[in-house]
């Protein structure tokens, strides 16, 4: 009843939000509900992706303008993102880490299943060329926020859960800072199983639920003057 429940939170949540949750293709234009809006998904992307920043927008700023890094123009953001976003999308080509984009917000969604072993929370070797790659495209494009949330299935305990989210997502914080993608610009939070995207009472399910992303949002130059 557990997961039913929280399920069925993020679906009416996702109903809000459905309308918002599209995809635009960078090659032809085209705009689609994303695969992470099916399923609930929505609920999600209401939830969180169309919050704030971890820690807040004030103390990331200055965190930004204390590290010498400059904001986009309010008329560039949106080519700046579209670039960004192709060059993702050729990057993580052939490996299931989906991309979504949300206005000019991205999310890079990473299932655990290739980014972490079974109850671990150190990024697996198999996976670190496509964390590479990743981190290239950020520390390339450095005018952005970039969040990392950490999620889990509804198996074992709310603290269990919690704190395992929360190591995920500062593992691969560490991991991106380590190549090349500078600290400021990252903040961590840990959702434990608060926010699932799938039933927890499959298989299927709960694989969807475990997952790693990384959400990248535009600093505008506003922001930081």
């Amino acid at each position: 009843m557990r997961s039913v429940s929280k399920l069925m939170l993020a679906g009416a949540l996702g109903t809000m939000t459905l309308t918002s949750a599209c995809v635009t293709d960078p090659e032809t234009g085209q705009r689609s509900i994303s695969k992470a809006a099916i399923g609930g998904i929505g609920g999600v992307l209401g939830g969180y992706l169309l919050g704030d920043l971890v820690g807040g927008r004030n103390d990331r700023t200055e965190k930004i303008v204390g590290a010498g890094l400059g904001g986009i123009a309010g008329a560039a953001i949106g080519n700046y993102m579209d670039r960004q976003e192709r060059e993702l999308r050729q990057r993580t080509a052939g490996t299931d880490v989906q991309v979504v984009r949300q206005g000019d917000d991205l999310l890079l969604n990473m299932p655990s299943g290739i980014t972490f072993a079974y109850d671990s929370a150190t990024v697996q070797p198999q996976f670190q060329p496509t964390l590479d790659q990743v981190a290239d495209v950020l520390s390339q494009y450095n005018q952005t926020y970039i969040d990392v949330y950490g999620h889990t299935d509804s198996t074992g305990s709310d603290a269990y859960n919690q704190t395992l989210s929360e190591r995920r997502a500062s593992a691969v914080a560490g991991y991106l800072s380590s190549h090349g993608v500078q600290s400021a610009r990252i903040g961590t939070r840990g959702f434990g199983e608060t926010q699932p995207i799938a039933s927890n009472d499959t298989d299927a399910g709960r694989a969807a639920n475990r997952r790693v992303e990384i959400k990248i949002v535009p600093i505008n130059q506003d922001e930081v003057r």
